[in-house]
């Protein structure tokens, strides 16, 4: 089994989520005590969220490369960034760090080629809806992307920093996202990106006939798969 990477604290709630997805996978493959091999470097979120407030990805930049380099020299074989939003400098931590690194873009992308998706809704930071780092590479892969409104993606960020982030779940946030989520099926999307990995703590799959494809679940899975080979 190979160690698994994982820059983690972007936020915690959602790390938790990948730690635990991850220990259950491999537990379901290998059976009895089985658990995952991982190295975990947990940042302070609140130093991220700062930098990004000021645009300073070279500062995000340093901290996820010292991160990453701790994280190889505990031991890990590969690396995943555990938060949508920071990919935005996945190559030059990948690069700083020399561990490959699995992408949540491109991890997604796999799912959504696999089923047939061609259009597909993405709803995240605004950072993740509106840079081209996170689309480009879906639209690399043939996949065209719809973004909400700017009304939507105000809503959606909000909701993401001062609720999700914070371990807030509110029905009234979970109706909104599903607005959202309504609405980008009524433009074309076939299905929906959760891209932020807290989305999933407010929504899941059984809340709408709309299919919402969870980048946390997918990311945890092809890392077990990536583990296990």
């Amino acid at each position: 089994m190979k160690t698994i990477g994982l820059i983690g604290g972007m936020s915690w709630e959602s790390t938790q989520t990948y730690y635990r997805l991850i220990n259950q996978q491999v537990r379901e493959r290998l059976g009895g005590l089985h658990s995952a091999k991982v190295v975990l470097n947990s940042l302070d979120f609140a130093e991220i969220a700062q930098l990004q407030s000021a645009d300073d990805w070279e500062g995000m930049e340093r901290l996820l490369v010292s991160a990453a380099q701790s994280i190889k020299a505990g031991g890990a074989d590969f690396l995943l960034i555990c938060t949508n939003t920071m990919h935005k400098v996945a190559p030059e931590v990948e690069l700083a760090s020399g561990l490959p690194l699995l992408h949540i873009a491109d991890a997604t992308a796999k799912v959504l080629i696999h089923d047939g998706i061609t259009s597909v809704g993405l709803i995240g930071t605004r950072f993740t809806m509106e840079q081209a780092f996170y689309r480009e590479r879906l639209e690399a892969q043939g996949i065209n992307v719809v973004i909400p409104d700017d009304h939507e993606r105000d809503t959606v960020h909000r909701i993401i920093y001062e609720e999700l982030c914070q371990g807030i779940i509110s029905p009234d946030s979970k109706t909104a996202y599903l607005d959202v989520v309504d609405s980008l099926a009524a433009r074309g999307a076939e299905a929906v990106i959760l891209g932020c990995t807290e989305i999933g703590l407010l929504i899941q799959g059984s809340d709408t006939p709309v299919a919402l494809y969870d980048t946390t679940e997918i990311h945890a899975t092809q890392a077990v798969e990536l583990a296990l080979i």
